[in-house]
């Protein structure tokens, strides 16, 4: 039972990490009903930028961090301004193409500019385990889990408590409606390009510690954020979070229990997507949408 509870501790920490680029996934999804498969590049190139004001500039962590998340916020906004904006009017293959783009544009330049050598990202939290009652958790788990549960409190503040996040979701779901009563559907949906930048570099942040800092990092980790939005309803928010929770948790049961299957973790994400998308494409909490036939 003990070694049951520590990897299910350790499964609900890397389950936040793919809670909240999930979470960035089903952003962009109910603002455009696309998926940004450049999500996450996006969170991998932030991580390099935390780490340069880090170990180049000595800036102070928290500090950093900040920072990182105001440039993510306005790269995300200008991108979609600058580069997704040209094309919203355009086919949904288009958009998807200029993604994909995106993909390779930003990981190119990561590696242009920092080099494809591995390195390790530095972690504001201890590595040793603490004991709490005979369980040993890791602190830096126990901190993801936290700030992972904290990113994902404000944003459900900010959606359900604010004007500015009412009018977010009323742009996403209802634009022809928000525009006649005023709301501004452009603008917000920049916001949320904006938005899920830097909910994809907290994730980059978050990840980095644990796993080596360089460009390819993120391509593994997208996947299981694509199992878990999928898993949870690529519309639903609150679907991202417990997809990838309940994701979290079964790939690391799967690594403690079924060790033969470890290196096949990736390859059975994959397969959950395709199985979800053939036996429920709507997911656990997404809306079931009626089709005439």
């Amino acid at each position: 039972m003990k070694e049951l509870l520590e990897q299910v501790i350790a499964g609900v920490a890397a389950g936040g990490i793919y809670a909240s680029l999930a979470l960035a996934l089903v952003l962009i999804y109910r603002a455009m009903g696309l998926i940004n498969f450049a999500q996450g590049e996006f969170a991998m190139f932030t991580a390099f930028i935390c780490f340069a004001l880090l170990d180049g500039a000595q800036v102070p962590y928290a500090l950093a961090v900040v920072i990182t998340l105001v440039v993510a916020f306005t790269g995300g906004l200008a991108i979609e301004r600058l580069i997704v904006r040209p094309f919203e009017r355009g086919s949904p293959l288009v958009i998807i193409i200029v993604t994909l783009a995106l993909f390779d544009i930003v990981n190119s330049v990561a590696g242009f500019v920092w080099g494809y050598t591995p390195r390790s990202f530095p972690s504001p939290f201890p590595a040793k385990p603490v004991d709490v009652g005979g369980i040993l958790i890791g602190v830096q788990d126990a901190a993801i889990i936290g700030v992972s549960m904290l990113t994902l409190g404000l944003l459900y503040l900010l959606f359900n408590r604010t004007k500015l996040g009412l009018a977010m979701r009323a742009a996403a779901l209802y634009p022809e409606v928000s525009q006649m009563l005023g709301v501004r559907t452009g603008v917000m949906l920049g916001l949320g390009w904006g938005l899920a930048s830097a909910v994809g570099a907290v994730s980059g942040i978050l990840v980095a510690p644990k796993i080596l800092l360089e460009p390819n990092m993120m391509q593994g980790v997208i996947i299981y954020a694509f199992a878990a939005a999928v898993l949870g309803g690529i519309d639903s928010p609150v679907g991202a979070v417990v997809g990838g929770l309940v994701l979290g948790v079964l790939l690391a049961l799967i690594g403690a229990y079924l060790p033969s299957l470890a290196d096949l973790r990736l390859a059975l994400s994959l397969l959950l997507i395709v199985v979800l998308l053939v036996v429920r494409p709507s997911g656990l909490f997404g809306q079931v949408q009626a089709r005439r036939v």
